[in-house]
């Protein structure tokens, strides 16, 4: 009776517009004061919920991944495979696809990266005569992947909570993150043939796909570098996060000169902000989540998923539809914290590798970010676009669903994530 009072108390929250972390937070020290579970214990849940080595990294990879957004290298990545691709059928929508699957391994963030491809492609798409609504719903939908192909935020939280080393995550969303770039460029390509829906020029010759390719090929080594450094063993993922920075500035500022003191102010305000709401709902949804647990609703809940599945596979393709439909509704990060901690005592129920159904989960939360009334990604698009939420949500159908597909494979196929990992000796 306690635990449904208290959930019934966040949903009403939600309902009438409270933010999500304020929702987690009012709820989780309502708990605490109203049944006496301890008061004193925000205050330690306050200081371990944020407390975390790995959690470190998620400033230090938003603060780069500002400071390349500000440095106009999504323009340059986006001018080399516009290069490749000139006039061919749909060749905008691919480029789109691909920059954002670039650019979500320097930003890690969805919102982010449709906001820095957004601003880049959205105008040549429109003016080559795409759809405004199918224009902005192909950034949206491939700005997914972001949380999906490493460095990614998501998986740094998500190996916070169940203690699976981010580094195999990293390591195991590659093959899944492609796997849903290529599925996303398929509908792409195949919309755009149906409509008619070209590239900008002619394909480039040789000698400028090589310039282009020079210009792009210092963003184009970020990922490479971060994460082979993190593979290689010379620095863990936290440690990457920091050399991101560093990388980050020395290309913006030694390379291609963009970064000036007051553009590096206006920098670390954005990240500031960006980390703080970030880090307000990791402290309120893990105080709720303590809360939760105290009251065992926890437990209650994870016995009656133990129950009314008969195997892992059921169990993980039950999650995931209840992730597709907690996703239309709630942001990436409070789902993680309010699902994760009832799902591992299922995981170590049914025997499922935590780095495999890392990749499962946080695939299915990318989905989220694309799906109305809540999908960020779909919001910044349609606004970057000038257009109703709407239309946009229309168009994001066939890419949702090609991304659903996906996701059922790699519910399927275990290898296709544990492959990588395996091959390295990371995989736990």
């Amino acid at each position: 009776m306690e635990a449904l009072l208290i959930i019934t108390l966040f949903f009403l929250l939600m309902l009438i517009g409270t933010p999500i972390g304020t929702s987690l937070g009012v709820s989780g020290m309502a708990a605490l004061f109203v049944f006496d579970l301890g008061f004193e214990m925000a205050g330690v849940n306050f200081v371990s919920g944020i407390a975390s080595f790995p959690l470190l990294a998620i400033p230090f990879f938003v603060l780069a991944g500002v400071i390349l957004e500000k440095a106009g290298l999504a323009a340059v990545i986006a001018r080399f495979f516009e290069l490749l691709v000139g006039r061919r059928t749909g060749g905008l929508a691919v480029v789109a696809v691909l920059t954002c699957m670039f650019w979500g391994a320097l930003s890690g963030s969805g919102p982010a990266t449709t906001a820095a491809v957004g601003l880049i492609l959205l105008r040549p798409m429109i003016r080559q005569g795409y759809g405004r609504d199918f224009a902005a719903a192909t950034i949206a939908n491939a700005s997914d992947l972001s949380i999906v192909i490493p460095p990614s935020i998501a998986f740094i939280i998500y190996g916070s909570i169940t203690g699976a080393p981010v580094g195999s995550l990293f390591l195991a969303g590659i093959v899944p993150g492609i796997l849903t770039g290529l599925a996303l460029m398929l509908v792409a390509y195949l919309i755009s043939r149906k409509r008619g829906y070209r590239g900008t020029e002619q394909r480039g010759n040789i000698m400028e796909i090589l310039k282009a390719f020079r210009q792009s090929i210092w963003a184009l080594l970020a990922p490479v570098i971060i994460l082979g450094g993190i593979y290689a063993g010379v620095f863990t993922p936290t440690e990457a996060a920091v050399v991101a920075v560093f990388y980050s500035l020395f290309i913006a500022v030694i390379v291609y000169r963009t970064l000036t003191f007051r553009t590096l102010i206006d920098i670390l305000v954005e990240a500031t902000v960006t980390t703080s709401v970030i880090m307000f709902i990791v402290v309120f949804a893990g105080i709720f989540s303590w809360a939760a647990s105290t009251m065992g609703l926890i437990d209650r809940v994870a016995e009656f998923i133990v129950s009314v599945a008969p195997n892992a596979l059921v169990m993980i393709l039950l999650v995931n539809l209840l992730l597709l439909v907690l996703g239309m509704f709630i942001d990436a990060i409070s789902i993680s914290y309010l699902v994760m901690p009832i799902l591992i005592p299922v995981l170590h129920h049914f025997n499922v590798n935590p780095v495999w159904y890392g990749v499962i989960f946080i695939s299915a939360l990318a989905i989220g970010q694309a799906t109305p009334p809540v999908g960020v990604n779909l919001f910044t698009a349609a606004n970057l676009a000038e257009t109703d939420i709407d239309g946009v949500a229309r168009q994001a159908i066939p890419f949702v669903l090609a991304a659903v597909a996906v996701l059922i494979i790699i519910s399927l196929v275990p290898a296709l994530s544990l492959f990588l990992p395996g091959l390295s000796g990371a995989c736990p």
